[in-house]
């Protein structure tokens, strides 16, 4: 699956996650100092630029420059020690993706900066203390439809550029195993492993893969701002006073959700296999029929179509409670942010912009941390295909297949 498309998987995605952390490490503790050396004037207690002009101040047009600079770096590395087919796809194409991702998180903070000073004239033109002219609220009305519409293309090409490339990694894993298809051909459901199945996994990547980036994009943005924000909350129900009480509060309840439905659904992953085994088992006899009189014969389809039967009303009875349990944490979330600003609120310690600031920050930090919980029914699909394809690189490596794969309907563990 990887090493169809990058360089020496096992050490090529260690080496990744170091270099963007050390990365990170020097962009904030270090990266405003080196700015200055360049001639870049950042000043980090500078008031918030509202509008286009955020995305071409000093401090981002030192980030596209530092940015570039530690992609070449990496690139250059991984090209002269272990030049790949797919190098400029899997290496460059995934950096462009993690900055147009990083891009457009840096547009939902520009929309929420907007926020601030949109909300509170709306506050003071109702409450009729301040006077508000017309020309004001149309004004920040027009800024937002310019970032709103930067939004849109940057959303636009990157999901674009991200078709391509998951396309691109699909023809690797396709002609990485038809290549060796001497020894996968003997595998059960081989060749719908390759075709389907490496067609679903490039799917679900093309979604799933953007958003695990987004999120941890959103929490690098966000954090900060969801911790600035944190002076105006000095209070929480039953809590009382706690250091930065929005940034603990969303930790929380994001783990608590995280954890709390990682069990609930412990067993999903498994019953999603089996159900591809079983319909894998009953499609290959289906297709044998086509071609002998003896197969397909009334019996065996009925055994066959019995185990998924099987498997298809415990994975109905399993997900009834998952549903529950998911459904449940979801709608208490809409609310939680709520409950946590009430007595802010009611001391009238906030503006109605600075609510809205909070309300938004709060959403894009807590939904990063609940990925697990909103993506975990693909996640198990994923999972699903990955023990499937999984048994293609056990086999290209003469390592023993799971014992699931020598079962007829894939119940032999119950």
């Amino acid at each position: 699956m990887f090493r169809s498309f990058f360089p020496m998987p096992k050490i090529f995605f260690p080496s990744a996650i170091i270099w963007i952390i050390l990365s990170t490490i020097i962009w904030f503790w270090i990266g405003a100092d080196i700015a200055k050396i360049v001639g870049f004037n950042i000043d980090e207690d500078a008031e918030p630029i509202i509008g286009l002009g955020y995305f071409i101040s000093h401090k981002f047009i030192w980030f596209y420059l530092y940015y570039l600079i530690a992609t070449i770096i990496f690139a250059g590395f991984w090209f002269r020690y272990s030049p790949h087919k797919w190098q400029n796809w899997s290496i460059l194409g995934s950096s462009l993706i993690i900055f147009s991702t990083y891009f457009g998180v840096q547009v939902a903070v520009a929309i929420n900066n907007w926020r601030r000073p949109f909300f509170d004239a709306i506050q003071n033109a109702l409450g009729n203390e301040i006077t508000v002219y017309s020309e004001d609220l149309y004004i920040l009305l027009f800024i937002f439809a310019q970032i709103a519409f930067v939004s849109l293309a940057v959303f636009v090409l990157t999901r674009f550029f991200v078709s391509h490339y998951i396309f691109r990694w699909r023809t690797a894993m396709n002609f990485y195993y038809t290549d060796q298809w001497s020894k996968l051909r003997s595998i059960e459901g081989a060749a719908q492993r390759v075709q389907e199945d490496t067609m679903r996994f490039a799917a679900i990547m093309e979604g799933l893969g953007v958003s695990i980036i987004d999120a941890v994009m959103t929490l690098i943005a966000f954090l900060p701002v969801l911790l600035a924000l944190s002076e105006y909350v000095t209070v929480l129900p039953i809590l009382g006073e706690i250091p930065a009480p929005l940034l603990n509060a969303a930790i929380f309840w994001s783990l608590f959700g995280t954890i709390f439905l990682a069990i609930v659904g412990i067993k999903l992953p498994g019953l999603e296999f089996r159900n591809q085994r079983v319909e894998a088992s009953l499609r290959k006899e289906l297709v044998y029929g086509e071609d002998y009189e003896d197969r397909a014969t009334p019996q065996s389809i009925n055994e066959l179509f019995s185990n998924v039967r099987r498997n298809y009303f415990r994975l109905y009875f399993h997900y009834l409670y998952f549903n529950v349990a998911r459904s449940f944490y979801l709608q208490a979330d809409n609310i939680f942010a709520y409950l946590i600003l009430i007595p802010t609120i009611v001391a009238g310690k906030i503006t109605f912009g600075i609510l809205q600031q909070i309300l938004t920050a709060f959403g894009q930090v807590s939904n990063s941390f609940q990925y697990i919980v909103n993506a975990w029914p693909t996640i198990i699909e994923l999972i699903s295909i990955f023990k499937r394809l999984q048994t293609f690189e056990s086999t290209l490596s003469g390592k023993s297949l799971s014992k699931i794969e020598f079962s007829e309907d894939g119940y032999q563990n119950k």
